[in-house]
């Protein structure tokens, strides 16, 4: 079938905005959205259609994080993606950037054994997935201010979510938020303060709002 060859369209799609894909990048893509148009079948992983690889699906699963990615900041050692769904943005995003850690979290336990078998199967050994709500690892330490950058690909992130996001990120550390044109402000509170907003995708209508959670200040004694 069409479908599982969807690397050349990927490419093309890529060079529309501008992006080349090295050998590598490219076939994790193919192999990654192969694997979620299998799964896709059977569970409910993404809203689209996945028989096909169609220029709407290409450019929002894989195309919109490779975008994204060009604005990570030089130096990103660990990232953490909430409501990790299908794996979108974080395993492209992640793939792009090379050697990272990567920790996605998921609550839904079949959408966690999709991801487990997707980093298995693009050898990506330095992912791990989380079954649980991202509240539920506010309660451990070692997660607490132990990354560089948080992903959400949301339609509206509360104030107050935001919040307890931040508490993953150490400070310096950004949140990605992956949003559509329609979606509104949110009204910020230190540590978090705005810091970029980036179109993503034309054909999606979509931007990346970019935050950073800011450093404390020494007040000399």
């Amino acid at each position: 079938a069409s479908w599982l060859r969807p690397s050349a369209r990927t490419l093309r799609r890529a060079r529309r905005v501008g992006l080349t894909l090295s050998p590598r990048v490219s076939t994790g893509l193919e192999t990654y959205y192969r694997l979620l148009a299998t799964w896709n079948q059977k569970i409910n992983l993404s809203g689209l259609d996945l028989s096909e690889p169609t220029p709407e699906a290409l450019d929002r699963l894989l195309i919109e994080p490779l975008v994204a990615a060009r604005h990570a900041p030089s130096g990103v050692s660990r990232i953490i993606d909430i409501g990790s769904g299908g794996g979108s943005p974080a395993i492209p995003f992640a793939l792009s950037l090379g050697e990272v850690r990567l920790l996605m979290v998921e609550s839904k336990t079949r959408k966690s054994v999709f991801l487990r078998e997707a980093i298995r199967a693009l050898e990506m050994v330095d992912a791990d997935v989380a079954t649980a709500r991202y509240e539920e690892l506010l309660a451990r330490p070692d997660l607490h201010e132990g990354h560089d950058l948080l992903t959400i690909r949301a339609v509206r992130v509360e104030t107050r979510v935001l919040m307890s996001l931040q508490a993953f990120v150490r400070p310096g550390g950004q949140l990605f938020l992956f949003r559509s044109t329609t979606g509104s402000a949110e009204s910020l509170t230190p540590p978090l303060s705005w810091r970029a907003t980036y179109p993503l995708m034309e054909s999606l209508r979509s931007r990346l709002v970019i935050l950073e959670k800011t450093k404390p200040t020494r007040h000399s004694l």
